[in-house]
């Protein structure tokens, strides 16, 4: 596939109308999208980048170094391979009708499995992109690192990482690492016809 681009920070030119944003970060080819809520809840308001300068950051960046998407176990400026990482509302205390920038995002980047950290994240993606928002609960620690078929994604929703209590990283790590086994690309034609 060609590469879109190789800028890793903010690599689709968001200009978001409010400063300072935490714009998306990360391999704009990537198959993987981690969505968060926002600097405040995940960290990045000082590095400008997603998931760093936090608790919730360190244990998310580690899971991503374990099956091979980040170069370190954590880093301000992340290595990534096949995942990009982005937020709900580009800065905290936002408008919701920003979630635009999100949604023009998913669209460039064309990832086939979503990964919504915390429950904002996993309710916004539940509803947008795909159809059993009413027949699932909209906690990401109840569905933490299961498969939920979306309208043309794959959603592995993930609990909030600073809540993570023993055994809930190696259940990301090990759904993660499942899918990388499988032939997970087929995902959008299969979810597609399954949403």
């Amino acid at each position: 596939m060609k590469r879109v681009t190789e800028r890793v920070s903010n690599p689709f030119g968001m200009r978001a109308p409010g400063e300072p944003a935490v714009h998306g970060y990360g391999d704009a080819n990537a198959d993987f999208h981690v969505i968060g809520a926002d600097a405040e809840t995940h960290g990045g308001a000082e590095t400008g980048v997603p998931f760093t300068n936090s608790l919730a950051g360190e244990r998310l960046q580690r899971v991503l170094h374990a099956v091979g998407f980040a170069a370190e176990p954590y880093s301000d400026e992340p290595e990534l391979d096949n995942c990009y990482l982005s937020y709900l509302h580009l800065s905290p205390g936002e408008p919701d009708d920003l979630e635009r920038y999100l949604d023009a995002e998913l669209r460039a980047l064309n990832a086939h499995i979503l990964l919504p950290v915390g429950d904002r994240p996993l309710s916004y993606v539940l509803e947008e992109y795909t159809t059993q928002a009413r027949k699932l609960p909209h906690d990401a620690e109840t569905l933490h690192a299961r498969e939920v078929r979306g309208r043309g994604f794959l959603v592995v929703p993930v609990m909030e990482p600073a809540d993570w209590e023993a055994g809930d990283e190696q259940a990301l790590v090990d759904r993660l690492e499942a899918l990388l086994d499988s032939d997970y690309r087929q995902t959008k034609g299969v979810a597609t016809t399954v949403g």
